[in-house]
């Protein structure tokens, strides 16, 4: 979906397909066919922008052969979908019944990340439609935390990936014309957590092609205001590549043991739900799941709770739990809301529809795409609120 921003320029709304992930070439072919097109004639769209995840061996048939690459090109086009952006946070086996801590490796520490994001750059550049600017590919905030913190090597083989990739994309953009940015995309329990963390982190490998992906899940849960978030981005200048719009667990009173409950509910083997809370002193305090913080004493429980579940945004849970829409809402009034518009590329993420509780998860493919539908016209509607122009 395309909009017109007031200041004249396109932003592109799309939805991640991480939520039906394939790890091969024919995986993804078919999650068009039984998935996306869905989604879009839903919406009653000619046109659909899909997020595409590539796991790596996807990734690496399509930049080897240039057939299997005319194949997905090709039936992108049959389907009425676009592609402007890529998720490069997952490296591969994000369908796994056990994801958790798997999810951030190999990192920037890694020679495979390098090589796969490059990939990715190298698909998207042949992906990316006529008309677009540029294209974006969010990726994993350097590492986990640990052993990231206990190497003494590893700060810089990660800011040399970054620069060598920097590299790569500006001989990228002179071989082909086509522009691809990257964004670091800050997550609780990971080496760039919070805003603050992605500054001193790009200052000094942020520019034109390096820059910050800004999910609202993520944001949310680390307590941070949208507002104070990119005022800091701005000054250091490092640029909004993408957003993704996507809402966390809330829960304001996580003594109560209903709270607790509700909240247990929520935890799940599969993915990984860091949880953080304030102090009275607006300190914050985490735990890396969900359920290790609810077993008991691991997190105060004098202030709200925050975890890291990405919850259909057109779907609050029920009460006594809540989301942090009302973030989102923030957030996008940041970037589009006024002034030029401070990112071209949102990206509905919400993996998480079969990790949800029992009951309300979808109970097959329609019913999925019914949801995803309704999430990115939820999103619509924020962004017509804005005033922007949904464009045909």
């Amino acid at each position: 979906m395309r909009f017109r921003h007031p200041d004249g320029s396109t932003v592109h709304l799309a939805y991640c397909t991480n939520v039906h992930p394939a790890e091969s070439l024919d995986g993804v072919l078919a999650q068009l066919r039984e998935n996306c097109e869905p989604v879009r004639l839903r919406l009653g769209r000619e046109r659909l922008g899909i997020g595409l995840w590539l796991a790596r061996d996807a990734a690496r048939t399509l930049t080897a052969d240039p057939a299997a690459l005319g194949r997905l090109r090709d039936e992108l086009e049959r389907r009425g979908l676009e592609v402007v952006t890529l998720n490069g946070f997952p490296y591969e086996g994000f369908g796994a019944e056990h994801v958790k801590y798997r999810v951030y490796r190999p990192d920037w520490t890694e020679p495979e990340r390098l090589a796969y994001t490059e990939d990715l750059a190298a698909v998207l550049a042949a992906l990316l439609p006529a008309d677009a600017s540029h294209g974006s590919i969010s990726t994993l905030p350097l590492a986990w935390r640990t052993p990231y913190e206990e190497d003494p090597r590893a700060a810089d083989a990660a800011r040399g990936a970054l620069l060598r990739l920097a590299a790569h994309l500006d001989e990228l953009h002179e071989r082909t014309g086509r522009s691809i940015r990257v964004g670091l995309e800050p997550e609780p329990g990971c080496t760039v957590e919070t805003t603050a963390d992605a500054v001193a982190t790009l200052a000094s490998a942020a520019g034109e092609r390096i820059g910050l992906c800004l999910d609202t899940c993520h944001l949310a849960t680390s307590f941070e205001e949208p507002k104070t978030a990119l005022d800091v981005l701005a000054e250091a200048g490092i640029p909004v590549v993408k957003a993704q719009l996507s809402a966390a667990l809330h829960a304001e009173h996580p003594h109560l043991p209903e709270v607790r409950a509700a909240l247990a509910a929520y935890a799940e083997p599969r993915f990984l739900h860091q949880t953080r809370t304030l102090d009275r002193q607006g300190r914050l305090h985490g735990a890396d799941d969900l359920g290790e913080a609810l077993s008991g004493g691991a997190l105060p429980d004098t202030g709200p709770w925050r975890a890291h579940f990405h919850l259909p945004l057109h779907a609050d849970p029920a009460p006594p739990l809540a989301s942090t829409l009302p973030v989102l809402r923030e957030a996008l009034t940041g970037l589009l809301g006024s002034g030029p518009a401070r990112t071209h590329h949102l990206e509905v993420e919400t993996y998480t529809w079969q990790a949800l509780p029992a009951g309300l998860r979808p109970d097959g493919p329609a019913t999925l795409a019914d949801g995803i539908a309704a999430e990115l016209a939820l999103a619509r509607d924020l962004l017509t609120d804005l005033g922007l122009t949904e464009l045909t």
